[in-house]
């Protein structure tokens, strides 16, 4: 097999279709006026959605590594959006929970996210979306190998 150009690799493309996607998201978030990410944004609705979720399980679920999270939440907190308290139950944990401000934000938020994706797949019948999925699911059973 010859050694492609990384540019002619699905790889490549697939990077590429992610960094614009964020782009494109991050700027019609910023219309809001909050000073937060898309990422951010993404956490909180963790949060929402699971009230008792650790932030290991926010790293997993965001592809990120736990002091990146910890960064996160702090400037959440700072920001107001979420509040951190400690565990009844287990000192050593963090209760997160969505302030009302941050209820306000995500409530803007989540039909912007939904635009943002629409966009994205427009012109791509729900055919194409599936077998995408399954594409990806391949490469992403392919590379947890051991």
């Amino acid at each position: 097999m010859q050694f492609k150009d990384p540019s002619e690799t699905i790889f490549y493309q697939i990077e590429k279709a992610i960094k614009q996607y964020r782009t494109m998201a991050q700027g019609n978030l910023n219309v809001l006026g909050y000073n937060v990410t898309i990422n951010q944004i993404l956490l909180m609705i963790q949060i929402k959605r699971q009230a008792d979720i650790t932030q290991v399980e926010l790293a997993n679920l965001l592809f990120k590594d736990v002091a990146s999270i910890t960064r996160m939440i702090e400037l959440l907190v700072r920001e107001n959006l979420i509040e951190r308290a400690e565990n009844k139950n287990d000192r050593r944990k963090k209760d997160l929970k969505i302030t009302k401000k941050g209820e306000i934000l995500l409530e803007q938020a989540i039909p912007i996210i939904s635009k943002n994706r629409a966009i994205a797949q427009k012109n791509m019948s729900k055919e194409e979306v599936q077998n995408l999925f399954k594409l990806l699911n391949k490469i992403i059973i392919n590379t947890s190998k051991k």
